[in-house]
């Protein structure tokens, strides 16, 4: 059979245009062609090959963007499918559309993962939200603003490391970022004692974290993940101000699914609007326990608070996690639970909750 089961002639870049026209940007609107996000269009006899480049590289409806592309060329242009050959690209547009003075430097979106409480696995979060992303390629960073607690060393594994020191382009002196699973890493943790306190107060962890911003070598990075100190107390504030004027572009809130949770998010959550953060949504933690010898489902600390706290906020719920041995063994032995392929882990959850968080920034800057 030849490239068309209707007998036209040939096949043009305009016939597949025209029939890409057709396929809408599922999340954003318009169409691919408008949207121009069809790139590199090839005809090669009876085989078409083409990119399509996509506002994050975590797009989860990648399989449903290639469907209805294959969809609409053979209906329109009676291309059949196995004939096509589509690439996925992504380009993470900065935050406004362009890299403002007050932005990191060669930093798309800074992320802030946050927590109205201690205790419900926000840094857990954190690190497998950043590894998730990096795993489907894009370019990530994690800073460790828990100043008090600083666990991401021991989670990714590189308790011990030192950052090394380099100049950037602009003659300052910097660190370089540890790295690990694909993303790069900034903590107190590398730079004191295990055994040692902070003791340090609100003005010293304001500068420290202006550092860690500012002179680390981020770049180039599509998300710099900020895993903030729990509460709403002088030092989380001080923070949420701080990244204000960084170009934050917002914040999502960790919670678990009892009330007492839920009543210190919605602080926290308030806390970012009062500095005009834009809130990204609500993730569930430890949602709920499935026993591995049964399979029975239990509600530990009950069911539905974050779903209804997202629509007390206006936010979207960005997903559950379960309990599971797997993510608390993986956040000891340094080998996140989005790495692992055991059941209990819940890699999927934190992919499919890294995906939506992608998707909602992009939704955001390119709306």
């Amino acid at each position: 059979m030849g490239l068309f089961s209707r007998g036209k002639p040939g096949l043009t870049e305009q016939q597949v245009l025209k029939a890409l026209a057709t396929v809408q940007e599922p999340e954003l609107g318009g169409d691919l062609v408008a949207r121009n996000m069809i790139k590199n269009i090839v005809i090669d006899g009876d085989q078409l090959r083409f990119a399509i480049e996509l506002t994050t590289p975590a797009c989860p409806l990648k399989d449903q963007i290639k469907a209805e592309c294959e969809a609409a060329l053979q209906s329109v242009a009676g291309i059949a499918p196995e004939q096509v050959e589509i690439e996925f690209t992504a380009q993470v547009r900065p935050r406004g559309g362009l890299l403002d003075k007050a932005a990191v430097p060669g930093v798309s979106h800074v992320i802030a993962v946050s927590a109205g409480k201690g205790g419900v696995g926000k840094s857990t979060v954190a690190v497998n939200l950043a590894v998730a992303l990096a795993q489907e390629g894009a370019r990530v960073g994690l800073l460790d603003a828990d100043i008090y607690g600083p666990s991401v060393p021991l989670m990714l594994g590189v308790q011990g490391h030192q950052p090394e020191a380099t100049v950037l382009e602009d003659g300052q002196n910097a660190m370089i970022p540890i790295e690990a699973y694909g993303i790069k890493m900034i903590s107190v943790g590398f730079l004191i004692d295990d055994r040692q306190p902070v003791i340090w107060r609100g003005p010293m962890v304001s500068q420290l974290l202006r550092q860690f911003l500012y002179q680390v070598a981020w770049a180039p990075l599509d998300y710099l993940i900020i895993d903030m100190p729990p509460g709403t107390g002088d030092i989380a504030l001080t923070l949420a101000q701080s990244l204000q004027n960084v170009g934050l572009t917002g914040a999502v809130s960790v919670t678990t699914p009892q009330a007492v949770a839920t009543l210190d998010v919605v602080k926290s959550m308030e806390m970012f609007r009062k500095v005009n953060v834009p809130l990204l949504g609500v993730i569930e933690n430890m949602a709920y326990f499935v026993a591995p010898d049964t399979g029975t489902r239990y509600d530990i600390f009950g069911q539905g608070g974050a779903a209804r706290l997202a629509g007390q906020l206006g936010v979207p719920l960005l997903g559950q996690i379960p309990i599971g041995m797997a993510v608390r063994e993986g956040g000891d032995s340094g080998t996140p639970a989005v790495l692992s392929e055991r059941h209990d882990a819940y890699a999927a959850a934190f992919r499919e909750i890294a995906g939506k968080l992608a998707a909602r920034v992009s939704v955001m800057e390119y709306a």
